[in-house]
């Protein structure tokens, strides 16, 4: 057995070179999506609907009221329909947990030849499969835990929170709509310093979301550049027909 200097590495190091080779980053949403999602809409929309504005009206007064206004509903109908969301799937997964809860409860032995055959299905052999089960469904919480994962794709202690979502989506979209808005709340005149932020935190926000999804940073910035430019793009020239015909 070797300690690991200058040979095979030991147990011990071996073990703990698996543990991090083998983290991965949360995939199953959480805090990260909503808050992803949220400050990109955020930006996106309140830049839209401040360049829309800016298209039709010079007065400042009026451009800022209509970006807090679009800030303030936007993060608060983005918490509300975050929360029904994930509510809603949160109680949809547990109502689903419970039947197999029960079915555990009073059907063991069907339950753990489903296991089995389920094992045997992903190339275990049938022996060693039946044991695996087996050995799972002697503790109620562990063969809950691998029939829900195996059946339902979801854990039943790793739900989604939907205050943690909602929450995560207004704190992300308030941030996100207020850059575009903030010149304005300094008094600074004009599209160009409002567009020029926005379109650094576009770029930026793209690159933030390479970092978790192993896009490339570079294609995913001009992606969200892209889209955050056009969609300000066509409302201000909405704007601005609006404001040449006097509506």
């Amino acid at each position: 057995m070797s300690d690991g200097v200058g040979g095979t590495p030991g147990p011990d190091q071996a073990r703990a070179r698996a543990e991090v080779h083998h983290q991965h980053r949360d995939v199953t949403g959480g805090w990260l999506r909503p808050a992803v999602f949220g400050a990109m809409d955020g930006l996106v929309s309140n830049f839209a609907l401040i360049a829309g504005v800016a298209g039709g009206t010079s007065d400042t007064t009026v451009i800022s009221l209509a970006g807090a206004a679009g800030l303030a509903a936007g993060a608060f109908s983005m918490a509300g329909g975050e929360y029904v969301s994930v509510a809603s799937q949160r109680e949809l997964a547990q109502a689903e947990i419970d039947v197999e809860r029960r079915e555990l409860a009073r059907n063991p032995e069907d339950e753990e030849d489903e296991l089995a055959q389920l094992y045997v299905s992903r190339g275990v052999d049938p022996e060693t499969a039946k044991e695996v089960a087996r050995q799972i469904s002697r503790d109620p919480d562990q063969a809950l835990q691998v029939h829900t994962m195996a059946e339902l794709g979801v854990s039943p202690g790793g739900l989604p929170s939907p205050v943690l979502a909602a929450g995560s989506s207004f704190l992300s979209f308030a941030v996100g709509a207020l850059i575009p808005l903030l010149p304005y709340l300094l008094g600074v005149r004009g599209l160009w310093l409002s567009a020029g932020l926005s379109a650094a935190a576009l770029f930026s926000a793209g690159v933030v979301v390479a970092r978790v999804t192993a896009r490339p940073w570079w294609f995913s910035g001009l992606r969200q550049l892209v889209v955050g430019l056009v969609a300000a793009g066509l409302t201000w020239g909405l704007g601005s027909l609006i404001g040449a015909s006097g509506l």
